[in-house]
């Protein structure tokens, strides 16, 4: 995973449209991006439920949430619209965002590892975790934390 207070490398990423996504797509905010392991982990999802459930605080907070998920870019389709999800989600069908900060599969190459990161306006990240298991890949008082301690 990418270390805190260190710029986000340049990241191919494309949406369940297959539109490029950039951080400079979200000009003056901050983005958390959310790694799922996959669409189909029940404690993921529980994740993004938490997330969806304060979007209107994210918006407030000026904090763009993305969702990137390791299943192709149909597949991610299908489970953005079945669990209206109302964020941007980006797929591994440009390379893997996962792999591009970091996030490789553990346990003899079989988990896939997922985490969140926060980045600030300027694109630095300010908060990075991961974990191979799901159950600790959202701390949802650590990024509420370091939410509150970016400058508005």
């Amino acid at each position: 995973m990418l270390a805190v207070d260190t710029r986000l490398p340049e990241i191919r990423m494309s949406d369940t449209e297959g539109k490029a996504v950039r951080l400079t797509d979200f000009p003056g905010q901050a983005v958390l991006m959310f790694f799922m392991r996959s669409t189909t982990c029940p404690v993921c999802n529980l994740h993004v439920r938490h997330l969806v459930s304060r979007s209107a605080e994210f918006r407030a907070h000026g904090v763009q949430v993305i969702i990137a998920v390791p299943e192709d870019r149909v597949d991610a389709a299908r489970w953005k619209e079945k669990q209206s999800i109302p964020f941007p989600v980006i797929s591994n069908s440009t390379g893997g965002p996962h792999t591009g900060v970091g996030l490789t599969k553990k346990v003899f190459g079989m988990m896939q590892q997922s985490g969140t990161l926060l980045i600030d306006r300027s694109g630095v990240i300010r908060y990075a975790h991961s974990a191979t298991m799901p159950t600790g890949s959202y701390n949802r008082k650590a990024v509420q934390a370091a939410i509150a301690e970016l400058s508005p």
